[in-house]
């Protein structure tokens, strides 16, 4: 391990009015309004919105894997990227990405190789175990459903202990009944970390079941709608999703967006 890696503690995340602007043949494409946020340090925040509004923009900004048009991106003050060099930062993607040659086993070794750490086979195998891939761990990916690979990337995103976290639809592929049990098992492994974690989500219940705090986005361009705090205790099960407390947040998040729809993406603190 690298001195760097090891003194690397979760970050505060700070976006000072970043923007961004794609340009092409038919012109210019605003996907982020000049946002302001800040992602404390340890807390796990969901970013939700209408599909297409730039919330996957907004997460590649906070990655470094775009350039903003305007403003930047500062993780305890250093740029995103020097966080990535520092094998601090680990990103999930819809597309599960695994190296087709290597075993899920080889997969997720690969990412503490990559980060300069020690190899550490009982973590990988308790990881293996963790997202429900036990007997498959020398399995290639073309001989594994499309769950099963993006349960293998988001091991992979794990093994390395980030400081930060950063997930795109990270369950989007796999069944109802994983996805439920992932949402429950995996924010306990983070959150001993006391990791900095911030995913995208089509679903407000898995938002209000992972998050400490849910960020809601107008349609396209982005810019923050409402920022709602979750204060349910944890652990969090499914059990709690019947429950008046998650009832109200989730009344509360829709009614956000049903906002933000009707008013053409307008802010709701500008009304």
């Amino acid at each position: 391990m690298t001195a760097d890696r090891a003194h690397l503690a979760p970050p505060e995340v700070a976006c000072r009015s970043v923007a961004k602007t794609f340009f092409g043949a038919g012109g210019p494409i605003e996907a982020v309004d000049p946002t302001s946020l800040t992602f404390r340090a340890g807390e796990t925040t969901a970013l939700v919105g209408p599909s297409g509004c730039g919330k996957s923009t907004l997460l590649r900004l906070i990655a470094g894997l775009e350039v903003p048009t305007s403003g930047e991106v500062l993780a305890d003050g250093l740029p995103s990227k020097e966080i990535r060099r520092r094998a601090g930062l680990a990103i999930g993607f819809q597309d599960s990405s695994l190296l087709p040659w290597r075993t899920v086993r080889g997969n997720i070794a690969l990412a503490l190789k990559l980060a300069r750490m020690p190899e550490d086979p009982p973590a990988v195998d308790r990881l293996i175990a963790l997202v429900g891939l036990s007997g498959f761990e020398d399995r290639r990916p073309a001989e594994l459903s499309g769950g099963m690979r993006q349960r293998a990337a988001i091991a992979r995103c794990l093994v390395t202990r980030p400081g930060l976290l950063l997930l795109d639809e990270p369950f989007g592929a796999v069944d109802e009944l994983t996805r439920r049990r992932l949402a429950e098992d995996l924010p306990r492994l983070w959150e001993a970390n006391g990791t900095t974690t911030i995913f995208v989500t089509h679903s407000v219940t898995e938002a209000i079941l992972i998050a400490d705090r849910v960020i809601v986005l107008s349609p396209r361009p982005a810019k923050v709608l409402a920022e709602i705090d979750v204060t349910l205790d944890r652990p969090r099960s499914g059990k709690m999703t019947g429950t008046e407390p998650f009832r109200d947040l989730i009344v509360e998040v829709s009614a956000a967006l049903v906002d933000g729809e009707a008013q053409g993406g307008v802010p709701i603190a500008a009304q």
